[in-house]
């Protein structure tokens, strides 16, 4: 018997999840996030008198090096690509409250006089917990534990816990140093037939893990960030791809859009890419 028919006879043999568990997987939250792209007003930039230009310059090179040498959540800058915006910045932070900080301080810089802002983005980093929640479903199906129900909510706090305690470097990491980020927000389909809302959860486990299945194969390519919006902002998830070379991205979004999580239920956002800029490089970006 083939592989792939043990593994379908075997998921017979499961126990099948009830309809009245709750339907979104377990999930994980690390970082707050807030993505910010500006546009350079250059015409305005070329009237200010050069020493005025060079200490905005200097004041915001500080700045944003004190906040990328931050131990806990820090910032990084790069040079966007394209009309969207000439800059963006992206700031990791423990909470939002930390995120509307490092806001305020771009804000109050004399630079901020000259920069317009294009659009933002907030979302928190997020690991979708598919394949631990379904098998701890199962388990609790076969126990005859329903859901809500104290021993219930004493499970899931347990695998959290154990799933935190495994995975916590994957919540706060720092910015990966590649030189190369590619940035875009998307979501699952709601659309009729293709709506990935009204799947099963096994069905979305599957698909979910057939699609990580894609991005593994790029391991030590690509460096992938994901986080969660919903609630937050007008999309569902954000994703920052960060590689030593931009061709990566093509190859990998291109491979990804053939597996049947992307090809049926996926609808992506506009994408942005940028060169790692850094802090004492800022003035490189306002010379004309």
């Amino acid at each position: 018997m083939s592989s792939d028919r043990a593994q379908q006879n075997r998921g017979k043999d499961r126990a099948k999840i009830p309809g009245d568990f709750p339907a979104a997987p377990l999930t994980l939250e690390g970082y707050s996030i807030l993505h910010q792209m500006f546009r350079v007003r250059r015409r305005e930039l070329r009237t200010l008198e050069s020493a005025k230009r060079d200490a905005a310059i200097d004041e915001a090179s500080k700045m944003f090096g004190e906040m990328a040498r931050r131990e806990d959540g820090e910032t990084a800058l790069f040079s966007a690509l394209g009309h969207k915006g000439d800059l963006m910045v992206v700031h990791f932070r423990r909470s939002f409250e930390e995120l509307a900080q490092a806001e305020h301080a771009l804000a109050t810089l004399a630079l901020s006089d000259y920069l317009e802002p294009t659009t933002s983005y907030l979302s928190v980093i997020e690991i979708g917990l598919y394949e631990a929640t379904v098998a701890l479903y199962r388990k609790l199906v076969e126990q005859g534990i329903g859901p809500h129900s104290p021993q219930w909510k004493s499970e899931i706090e347990s695998e959290i816990i154990r799933q935190r305690e495994k995975i916590s470097p994957r919540l706060f990491p720092k910015i990966p140093a590649r030189p190369y980020l590619c940035f875009y927000p998307m979501d699952k389909k709601r659309d009729g037939a293709d709506n990935w809302y009204r799947l099963p959860i096994e069905d979305r486990q599957r698909l979910m893990h057939d699609h990580g299945m894609v991005g593994r194969r790029f391991a030590g390519e690509v460096t992938q960030i994901i986080s969660g919006s919903i609630g937050f902002d007008d999309w569902e998830w954000g994703v920052d791809l960060f590689a030593d070379d931009p061709i990566v991205f093509k190859k990998l979004v291109y491979e990804m859009r053939f597996d049947e999580a992307s090809a049926s239920y996926a609808k992506f956002g506009p994408f942005y890419v940028g060169l790692r800029l850094e802090p004492s490089a800022l003035g490189k970006l306002f010379s004309s």
